[in-house]
């Protein structure tokens, strides 16, 4: 198998959607019925040796392949426009029809593999990783799991709906909060904390719905959870993760970890800011806007011209990068901007067949969404160097790789910021920002995570318990400098603004993790562009037909997150920060 990184020029000439071997080329999901002839023959099929097993193992992974990519254009229909009633139903069809109907069909072909005579004749070393993913589906099937999910689904689909019709009125116009946001740069100190206030009085108005949203969710997935055997919903999640590679215990080592090394650095960084501004005391409004007094930068103004200067960051970075945007941006498979109804956030979706993903946040014009797009177009790269693997599954490496791809784009990309800031004062400016930035990360990803856990290992906890829990974590990692008397309502709801919370449970840890494998990456890049470039590129071309610690040595760094090595790579940081 060929895991070379396509060039540029394959790329231009290889954007055609490969041509489909089981499903007929007109097929498109319309109902179960259409969908439940192929589960079967699939199921029934007669297979008579390795290479009928791995023909097969090609016509499901096909067929995952569309529904795949069917699910997931819904979705992003849905996001696009969360108070479209025609969109939710559209997405709730899936979710509630053709979901919870396909997945016994899939538990019992994973039954069928494992139970194949064939199965040892198959390149082990090629099928390892997709057959371990494979037995560990079937350890955690449980079939009265089934309507939860689809309960858990559209529960999550309230929390986008919810946080997605949020605006304030600043200035007598009505604005979306990301845009809201923006005014927190403002040099103007009555601007910022006018807008702080407004933000967090409109998350105020629906935190109690919220609030029980989130008990509803927490009780669904710990009775999840509890049928498949497992003492509470972490422990599962680890499982349906294939956090094959580190426990819990490694997590709360980990936040110990950034506690001692980390957090004592953001302090000294916000002591410098409340100096630098020449305040009595640091508040809440007064942590995004530049210490110098200047305006805030402002790399764009609108969604295209965000998109034509990332496409030529990522050109003059390597010709197969800038490729890989302007296919996105030919195809319409970009929604940059804020708007109402938009759901809130951004990401990357995959396609699976087409092997073009789809972009969407919410940008408005600031120095964070540059940093998004990169971020963002670090995962559509990995997208396209993993687009001509053969299973569905290998497309697919789990977050701590998926976000190393991102997060190492957005350091080695800093070279070519000049697109954005042609003036060498607010280049470095835009630097410093994002490198505080990458620092910050990691407290921030501390507190979720830690907060999860003591979630689902308490899952009978009151709201209050709930709330008094958050504010103890919060004030172990962040903010521990700054001021917030007479703030006392809003800190308690700090945590609902983190949509992973909500629709992706647990997925967060990996931000960290990855953030160090990107910084180890940034390192290798300062020391080699083009040979820490090629490697970065044949490690996500790996997709998940390796573990995760065999990928990052791919890459040439190391999956490690001990107190050393975060200490040695924050340290890089806080060097390359002193260049500037």
């Amino acid at each position: 198998m060929n895991l070379a990184p396509a060039s540029a020029t394959e790329l231009a000439t290889d954007m055609q959607r490969p041509a489909r071997r089981y499903l007929p080329e007109s097929f498109v999901v319309t109902d179960w019925a259409s969908l439940q002839a192929y589960f079967e023959e699939l199921r029934d099929r007669t297979i008579d040796s390795a290479g009928e097993l791995e023909n097969w193992l090609l016509d499901r992974s096909e067929l995952e392949s569309v529904l795949s990519e069917d699910l997931a254009w819904r979705y992003i229909r849905m996001t696009s426009d969360t108070q479209s009633q025609e969109r939710a139903e559209a997405f709730q069809f899936f979710v509630n029809e053709v979901e919870p109907q396909a997945a016994p069909y899939d538990h019992a072909l994973n039954e069928k593999l494992m139970s194949s005579p064939y199965l040892p004749e198959l390149d082990q070393d090629r099928y390892r990783v997709f057959i371990r993913s494979v037995r560990q589906a079937l350890d955690i099937y449980r079939a009265e799991n089934i309507p939860l999910k689809t309960e858990i689904s559209t529960k999550q689909q309230q929390y986008a709906a919810t946080v997605g019709a949020m605006t304030v009125t600043l200035d007598g116009k009505e604005v979306t909060l990301p845009r809201a946001a923006d005014n927190l740069k403002n040099t103007d100190r009555s601007v910022r904390e006018t807008a702080y206030r407004a933000i967090q009085e409109r998350r105020l108005q629906d935190a109690q719905a919220l609030d029980q949203l989130f008990t509803e969710l927490v009780t669904l997935r710990d009775q999840m959870a509890r049928n498949a055997g497992f003492a509470n919903f972490r422990d599962y999640m680890f499982a349906a993760l294939g956090r094959f590679d580190y426990t819990a215990e490694d997590c709360f080592d980990f936040h110990r970890a950034i506690r001692e090394t980390v957090v004592p650095f953001i302090d000294d960084l916000d002591l410098e800011r409340r100096q630098d501004l020449g305040l009595a005391e640091l508040r809440p409004w007064d942590l995004d806007v530049d210490t110098s007094g200047k305006a805030p930068l402002r790399p764009f103004e609108t969604g295209e011209e965000l998109l034509e200067k990332t496409i030529t960051v990522f050109q003059r970075l390597d010709p197969f990068l800038g490729e890989c945007l302007r296919t996105m941006r030919q195809m319409g498979h970009l929604d940059l901007e804020s708007r109402k109804g938009k759901a809130p956030g951004g990401y990357n979706y995959p396609l699976d067949e087409t092997g073009v993903p789809f972009i969407f946040m919410n940008a408005t014009a600031s120095l964070r969404d540059v940093v998004t797009l990169l971020h963002e177009g670090g995962h559509a790269v990995h997208s396209f160097l993993t687009r001509r693997l053969p299973l569905s599954a290998d497309k697919h490496p789990p977050s701590e790789v998926a976000e190393l791809a991102s997060m190492s784009m957005e350091l080695m990309s800093m070279d070519y910021w000049d697109e954005f800031f042609p003036n060498p004062d607010e280049l470095r400016r835009a630097k410093r920002t994002h490198l505080e930035g990458v620092l910050e990360t990691f407290p921030w990803v501390a507190t979720i995570d830690k907060f999860q856990h003591w979630v689902y290992e308490h899952p009978q906890h009151t709201v209050a318990e709930r709330h008094q829990r958050w504010t103890e974590i919060f004030d172990e990692f962040n903010q521990r400098t700054v001021s917030w008397k007479g703030l006392d309502d809003y800190k308690p709801y700090l945590w609902q603004k983190q949509l992973h919370l909500y629709e992706v449970p647990f997925y967060y840890i990996e931000y960290a993790m990855a953030q160090l494998g990107a910084i180890a990456v940034w390192r290798n890049y300062r020391q080699d562009a083009q040979q820490g470039l090629d490697a970065y590129k044949r490690a996500l071309a790996l997709g998940y037909t390796a573990p995760i610690g065999e990928i990052y040595e791919a890459a040439g760094i190391r999956f490690d997150f001990s107190t050393e090595y975060l200490r040695s790579l924050a340290d890089f940081v806080r060097e390359e920060m002193a260049k500037l």
